[in-house]
């Protein structure tokens, strides 16, 4: 059951879960780089090793990312594609 919720920063929305981030501001955080496309779980579970940048995502392997809390396919797929585009590839 979903229960009417307001932020410390006064947004008020519904929520199911006991997760107590506000979706609101969860959205005005996004950054405009690649940790932008993300969902926001996958997001913090890069940013908690300190990845921030996509140069910085090259240090690690596919596998040691695949098996971050937070990180699954849609997001692997994400990662994969804007890699590519930079032209930059996982650590083998």
């Amino acid at each position: 059951m979903k229960t009417l919720r307001t932020c410390e920063e006064g947004h008020r929305y519904y929520k199911s879960s006991d997760c107590p981030v506000c979706p609101i501001c969860a959205n005005e955080d996004k950054p405009d780089n690649f940790l932008g496309k993300l969902s926001a779980p996958a997001r913090r579970a890069l940013m908690r090793e300190g990845i921030t940048t996509i140069e910085l995502l090259a240090n690690y392997s596919e596998e040691k990312i695949s098996n971050l809390h937070g990180i699954g396919r849609n997001a692997l797929d994400t990662l994969r594609s804007e890699m590519n585009k930079s032209n930059i590839t996982y650590k083998s």
